[in-house]
């Protein structure tokens, strides 16, 4: 059980010293450095504070997480930027239906490599943004830095992570996929919680579809997720009301081979 170097790197993917950590559990900075360095480890009746403080579920906190997405470091340890430097259109559709008129709470789920957070950020949104990946939120970070816009990144798996916080716009692209069915109701229930009253949430997820072939670069972890059937999304906020709500089917190359995704799409608003 490897626990004391998962309290490490979770304490410091989000900025806490030792000492932080300890005060927040109620207990001493020591008893925190005895479970880092594996001396000893956190009592059973402490463990469900720990995991929420640290922002995962008990599971991953004891060693058993799901299989890391670590196929994303690969694609963006390169020159440039995987995905580009263009906002995702859903970007636009957001300042439309709530314009920056005042510092909208954003949370960008799986923001990769952070052009969507970073474009968010400099039209005057308060952005927060994880991924899983440590190399893409490297890169949204010079990216921030570079445009002179504050965003609070961290790392997180939102097969794991649950929110405390509210957010006005909850905003996720191409990341529901990866969330296994037995999931996916307690993950959405979750972002539904804290959403803010008339806040949106934003999503869209690839759906299969028999008549497109597997993209060339899909990975393992897609697939044992299981297949989200078209409509699927819609039905986890029918007590929402719909700002969008459609399927499309769209040319990609971001492998370098053509290929098509078909994608389902809502904006969705707490009424």
């Amino acid at each position: 059980m490897n626990i004391g170097k998962i309290i490490t790197d979770r304490r410091k993917s989000l900025g806490l010293t030792q000492q932080a950590l300890a005060e927040k559990l109620n207990i001493s900075f020591q008893a925190v450095s005895k479970w880092e360095n594996g001396t000893s480890y956190p009592d059973v009746t402490i463990l469900p504070m720990l995991a929420t403080t640290l922002k995962v579920s008990i599971d991953s906190l004891l060693g058993y997480s799901l299989q890391s997405l670590t196929e994303y470091d690969k694609r963006y340890d390169m020159e440039g930027y995987y995905w580009g430097l263009s906002p995702n259109h859903l970007c636009y559709e957001i300042m439309r239906l709530k314009p920056p008129t005042t510092p909208y709470k954003v949370l960008d789920i799986g923001c990769g490599e952070g052009k969507d957070a970073v474009f968010l950020a400099r039209n005057g949104y308060n952005v927060t943004a994880f991924d899983i990946s440590e190399q893409g939120l490297s890169k949204a970070r010079e990216l921030a830095d570079h445009c002179g816009v504050k965003i609070d990144f961290f790392k997180a798996d939102i097969r794991d992570f649950r929110l405390e916080a509210d957010f006005d716009i909850i905003f996720s692209s191409g990341v529901f996929h990866y969330i296994p069915q037995e999931q996916r109701k307690s993950v959405i229930d979750s972002l539904k919680i804290h959403t803010a009253a008339n806040g949106i949430n934003v999503i869209n997820v690839f759906v299969r579809k028999p008549f497109i072939p597997l993209p060339p670069d899909i990975e393992e972890g897609e697939i044992a997720a299981g297949d989200w059937k078209s409509g699927e999304l819609l039905t986890y906020y029918y007590d929402w009301l719909f700002r969008k709500n459609e399927e499309r089917i769209f040319d990609c190359n971001s492998s370098g081979v053509p290929h098509k995704h078909c994608m389902d799409v809502i904006i969705a608003e707490k009424i």
